[in-house]
């Protein structure tokens, strides 16, 4: 009996995340299909693979999943805006894509009988009262807040996933992803990296929400691809964080890309949005047994990849 060819399917696969993930598996010899409604993803990563008999693009919302007419072995679930800017454009499809949209790529799986990967966040664990944060911490989220959306949509996105495995025994994985940085960030999605960096090279002021002391803990993205990628292969159900435990203060981050732009842009202070965190910083011990992951990029080598890359948008 002949073997049947399976895809893996990317959803989200045109974001920032997405893109280097489709491509690295691209480059592994894989095929791959893409479902992206384009809401904050770009087609235009995909150009070159226009031809490529493994690759698949199909326009379309998890909210509203396409037929697939095809056998697919693995998922990696990318779908939903990250950056406040993207996810609070319309609050409650972010949250329907967390929770209708992930319940019908979850019944997909299940119809497949392919293991998945969902992506959550850091952002299940809210402004954290335990430092640094371990899957185990239950999170101090305020479900009033403009950030709930995406805060409450990934952690019932994280309870779906869960459920699926316990009722249906799903192959299911969930990493906490933490703030990931690199190319192909959008240079307006409003996330600190791509802000700082962006008003540097334009030479305007750097603005600093908040008094500068909150921390951050900065993830390359190919590291996070490399801890995606293993998530799949190394079969663990999780939830397993994701991020490099290297913490800095937002100052010190401002001060880094100054430095490395050469730019003479000040820094101004702003007010901090509401509900955001003042320390963040991930316990990885549970990647580094189970995975035999961790990150290897410091955020000096990082940060001079992703300043050559928006030095393109001068």
């Amino acid at each position: 009996m002949a073997k049947v060819h399976k895809w893996i399917l990317v959803t989200g696969g045109a974001g920032f995340i997405g893109s280097h993930l489709v491509k690295t598996l691209l480059e592994k010899g894989q095929s791959v299909i893409v479902v992206d409604n384009l809401s904050t993803g770009k087609k235009t990563y995909f150009k070159k693979y226009a031809k490529n008999k493994n690759f698949k693009f199909i326009e379309a919302d998890i909210t509203h999943p396409p037929f697939l007419n095809v056998a697919i072995g693995s998922i990696y679930n990318l779908a939903c805006p990250a950056s406040p800017v993207a996810y609070q454009k319309d609050p409650i499809h972010t949250l329907l894509t967390s929770v209708l949209g992930v319940k019908n790529v979850l019944e997909l799986a299940r119809k497949n009988k392919a293991r998945i990967v969902q992506a959550s966040t850091s952002e299940v664990y809210g402004d954290p009262l335990e430092h640094p944060q371990r899957e185990i911490y239950r999170g101090n989220v305020n479900s009033l807040g403009p950030r709930a959306c995406y805060d409450e949509g990934k952690r019932a996105a994280e309870t779906l996933c869960t459920d699926y495995h316990r009722i249906y025994k799903l192959d299911v994985g969930i990493v906490r992803i933490f703030n990931t940085y690199g190319p192909n960030m959008a240079p307006d999605d409003g996330r600190v990296v791509s802000n700082f960096i962006v008003q540097a090279l334009a030479g305007k002021d750097l603005t600093l929400y908040g008094d500068g002391t909150q921390t951050r803990s900065f993830q390359y993205i190919d590291d996070l691809i490399a801890g995606l990628i293993a998530m799949m292969e190394k079969k663990r159900t999780g939830p397993i964080n994701l991020g490099n435990p290297k913490e800095f203060t937002v100052l010190e981050l401002a001060q880094k890309v100054l430095g490395l732009t050469g730019s003479k842009s000040k820094i101004i202070l702003k007010s901090l949005p509401e509900d955001d965190p003042k320390r963040r910083k991930p316990d990885i011990s549970l990647a580094r047994k189970e995975l035999g992951w961790e990150p290897e990029v410091s955020l000096e080598e990082g940060l001079k990849k992703t300043i050559d890359y928006f030095r393109r948008f001068k």
